[in-house]
């Protein structure tokens, strides 16, 4: 299994460059299945870190989501709904679509890229 986790977007102040809010995805992959997932966190002063803005990277970032969601709870989220798709209990068809029409717009809406 492999998991991708990204940083889409950061909210500062202007006054001090302080990150408030932090907008993630988080994609997993397992051959042919693939789950994600996305959100926000927040962030207020005085929490007992700051890195200026200027300083951050991507990894630092990551580690903040990571600490705040709990990275193994996350992934483990990821890695139930792969293995739903695996061993599907039920389908979400309509009798008057075709298999190959079905399969494209599932994979139309598994498809995930972050820039």
């Amino acid at each position: 299994m492999n998991f991708t986790w990204n940083v889409v977007q950061m909210d500062r102040l202007n006054a001090d460059g302080f990150v408030v809010t932090v907008h993630y995805a988080v994609k997993a992959v397992d051959g042919k299945y693939n789950a994600y997932t996305h959100g926000s966190v927040s962030y207020t002063q005085g929490e007992g870190f700051y890195t200026p803005y200027a300083n951050l990277t991507q990894a630092d970032v990551i580690g903040w989501i990571q600490g705040s969601l709990g990275k193994d709870t996350v992934e483990a989220n990821l890695i139930a709904l792969i293995d739903a798709q695996k061993n599907q209990a039920q389908e979400t068809v309509l009798p008057w679509v075709t298999a190959e029409n079905a399969r494209i717009a599932q994979i139309n809406a598994n498809t995930f890229t972050v820039d």
